[in-house]
């Protein structure tokens, strides 16, 4: 299964479905569960539970969360998690949005392009603090910078984003935007650019899809987009819902806590954490040891705030990403970004 996240755009018909669901329950399968007012439904009255759904299926960027369940660090803050898997990578927004779940895992931008469709949906930490997503190029390429995808196919995975940050990208090098070839190649990343379908992709990791080409015989070079225009901006982030901010601040706090201590558990023991995500997995879904550990080490610098609190968010990058996606008309620009996260 490749890692990638699915479409961004956030349409009026989610903002709808979203009213659908807090009117007439969840009818996805899921359970309805905390913020609603049988949140104090917990396994006993001194643990309150949250509940937390991945952007995807689980691999080592959630280690952090797996280690804070085990080594009972959520326990210590008297919370009891459930964990969730999406069955679509914007699951976990709709439900947030819906106050379904508690807490979810998503995207920088696609908050912000939320809270442009009136969805009530803030930040409350940031996880992954750099792009992930690279062009992505084979090494025995004729492509060396950006301005060289000139006539070149570029194959993207569906979502707005991607394609304004190949033409930024572009644009930034020197280079003619119009002149490069876009081609939705939905989620086939890997074999479009295994096979020779396209020249370069938009869409895969560095910490997954660059990994699986490797090993798979297929080395690629990585040209991170903010070295040509697009801003550092947060790639994975927790979301909470306004309403659920309200309700569960305190607790959404010593959430925080909790998971500030497992990432710190996983800097300093990533042998013994990511034994813990493949030790939990291996029962359903089984992971690529030699692909998570490599993963791992990229993650954990981009996941460091240095002199910050994990999870720390800095305003400026909220403002710098918000004028992009306004400049590539990916967002209203009366979106104010003071709304669209909070620092606990």
């Amino acid at each position: 299964m490749t890692f990638t996240i699915k479409k961004f755009k956030v349409s009026s018909a989610l903002l709808l479905l979203c009213l659908f669901l807090i009117l007439g329950g969840c009818s996805d399968g899921t359970t309805s569960n905390s913020n609603s007012n049988s949140n104090s439904n917990s396994s006993s009255s001194s643990t309150h539970k949250l509940t937390l759904m991945l952007d995807w299926y689980p691999n080592a960027v959630h280690s952090l969360f797996y280690v804070a369940e085990q080594q009972g660090f959520f326990a210590e803050e008297g919370l009891e998690m459930e964990i969730r898997m999406p069955a679509d990578g914007n699951d976990g927004l709709k439900l947030v949005a819906a106050n379904q779940i508690d807490l979810a895992l998503s995207y920088q931008p696609q908050v912000l392009m939320a809270r442009g469709e009136n969805i009530p949906v803030q930040s409350i930490g940031a996880i992954v603090r750099h792009p992930l997503n690279h062009l992505l190029l084979p090494v025995e390429g004729k492509i060396n910078s950006p301005k060289d995808l000139a006539g070149k196919n570029i194959g993207f995975s569906s979502i707005p984003l991607y394609e304004a940050m190949v033409k930024t990208m572009i644009q930034n090098d020197g280079g003619d935007p119009k002149a490069a070839n876009l081609i939705d190649v939905g989620f086939d990343l890997i074999p479009a650019v295994s096979t020779g379908k396209v020249d370069a992709i938009m869409g895969g990791f560095i910490n997954h899809e660059a990994l699986i080409l490797a090993k798979e015989g297929h080395p690629v070079n990585s040209i991170n987009p903010t070295d040509y225009g697009v801003p550092d901006y947060y790639e994975l982030v927790l979301v909470a819902s306004e309403q659920g901010l309200k309700n569960n601040k305190a607790f959404l706090k010593k959430f925080m806590t909790a998971i500030t201590k497992g990432q710190e558990f996983v800097q300093k023991n990533p042998e013994e954490a990511l034994d813990i995500l493949l030790k939990h997995e291996d029962a359903t879904s089984p992971l690529d040891k030699d692909i998570e550990k490599q993963s791992l080490q990229i993650l954990l610098p981009l996941m460091d705030a240095d002199d910050q609190a994990f999870g720390y968010q800095d305003p400026a990058s909220w403002n710098k990403v918000q004028q992009w996606l306004t400049e590539n008309e990916l967002l209203q620009s009366d979106v104010k970004t003071q709304d669209a996260f909070i620092n606990l």
